[in-house]
């Protein structure tokens, strides 16, 4: 699983027929320890996150299989709002 914040929305009035009734998000992938940011990719929400939520992300066919579509052209999934992360501190 990825740890990720929504940055922004996708907006497409014309896509694949599965991909129809899809929310899309922009989400920059973070790194859980440092909390830098990485490059940012789109994803399907699956869950209502908004914008500025940190979120948790599957890819590959665990997207597919969170839509329920093993179809689907999806490699992102956006399955989860954090609430809070805890990192053990460093000895």
């Amino acid at each position: 699983m990825i740890i990720g914040k929504v940055i922004g929305n996708v907006w497409a009035t014309r896509k694949e027929d599965a991909l129809n009734g899809l929310k899309l998000m922009v989400v920059q992938r973070e790194d859980a320890c440092s909390r830098s940011s990485h490059e940012s990719f789109v994803a399907v929400d699956c869950v209502g996150a908004g914008t500025d939520e940190r979120v948790l992300v599957v890819t590959g066919s665990s997207a597919r299989k969170a839509l329920g579509n093993p179809d689907a052209p999806v490699d992102a999934a956006i399955v989860g709002i954090i609430d809070e992360v805890k990192i053990r501190p460093e000895s």
